[in-house]
């Protein structure tokens, strides 16, 4: 009896095979999320928290779109231009108003909580019938969700690599590199903030949008912890980048290697759930793996600086005298 509770409670790894795929798929969403977060994370340097909402929000007016009888494709564009609206709010309250940036996002995703609900009738969550309906992506068929959300991320990096390269995009990156700078050639930085959060939250409304027609429904708490998880797709897609391609990675490459970010991210976590660990923990280990992460790029830098500075040490001494 107890061999056959083993045997049961055993854990197989052609479970975590299986699982593979669908959490491929729901990395690819989070790394299209990712892409968003860049933009403000990296490129602006701003922190903004409303992505929280603002994933909710696309999620909701997707589901709801869908449900009145919209196009899928028509549904996930309506979801960017109310993330847009979004983005949109908390760089005017920042730059308009003067509030800090972290504070301008916090009050967004507060205030889009109560949005996200009447958006859906006040209702804490919004079913579709995938039956009834046909989506962009839905994990009925994860072979073509995953086919589907590659081909919204090559076009959604090619995009951003065309926009960031022109005259206007690379502005926005000056703004985010050096604003004083950017100020002093004539750039309003105010308008290119706004924008840029406008564009970031666009885009995390557009992946919200996707996940609530993989996993056919919206929910009220969708997007809780999203800001953690694009922090994790994009450092994690940061170091694998540093790590395989260095110093030849382009722009474009960066961009790829958020995606791939988010898909690490979530492979991670099927095998923390395949490790059959408590998943209310899970948030837990997600903060491990992000601070693992920070943590790589200072681990390294600090390591080749400690071996430099002792082979220059070395060089001073030979045969115990000092040159």
């Amino acid at each position: 009896m107890n061999v056959m509770i083993a045997a049961r409670g055993a854990l197989r790894f052609s479970d975590l095979l299986g699982n593979m795929p669908a959490g491929i798929a729901q990395g690819i969403i989070w790394g299209i999320m990712a892409l968003g977060l860049y933009i403000t994370y990296r490129l602006l340097q701003v922190s903004d928290l409303s992505v929280d909402g603002t994933f909710t929000t696309g999620g909701a007016v997707t589901v709801m779109l869908i449900l009145a009888g919209w196009n899928p494709i028509a549904a996930v564009c309506a979801a960017f231009a109310a993330g847009m609206a979004a983005g949109t709010c908390t760089g005017l309250l920042h730059t308009l108003l003067g509030i800090p940036a972290i504070l301008s996002g916090i009050l967004t995703q507060f205030a889009l909580w109560s949005v996200n609900l009447a958006i859906m009738g006040f209702a804490a969550n919004k079913a579709l019938n995938v039956s009834k309906f046909t989506l962009m992506i839905s994990s009925r068929n994860i072979q073509m969700a995953i086919i589907t959300g590659i081909i919204v991320a090559v076009v959604l990096i090619g995009i951003m690599y065309w926009y960031f390269g022109t005259e206007h995009g690379s502005a926005m990156r000056a703004t985010g590199c050096n604003p004083e700078m950017a100020k002093a050639q004539g750039i309003n930085i105010s308008v290119m903030k706004v924008i840029g959060l406008a564009l970031s939250n666009g885009i995390v409304a557009f992946s919200g949008g996707l996940m609530a027609q993989f996993q056919g429904f919206a929910d009220i708490n969708m997007g809780k912890g999203a800001i953690v998880i694009g922090l994790a797709a994009v450092i994690i897609g940061e170091v694998a980048g540093d790590a395989i391609a260095g110093k030849k990675l382009n722009f474009a490459g960066r961009l790829s290697f958020v995606v791939v970010g988010g898909i690490l991210y979530y492979l991670t976590v099927v095998i923390v759930l395949w490790l059959r660990l408590n998943s209310n923990m899970l948030k837990f280990f997600t903060a491990i793996i992000v601070a693992v992460f920070l943590a790589i790029p200072n681990i390294t830098s600090y390591s080749k600086n400690s071996f430099s500075k002792a082979g220059k040490n070395s060089l001073k001494y030979v045969n115990g005298k000092e040159n």
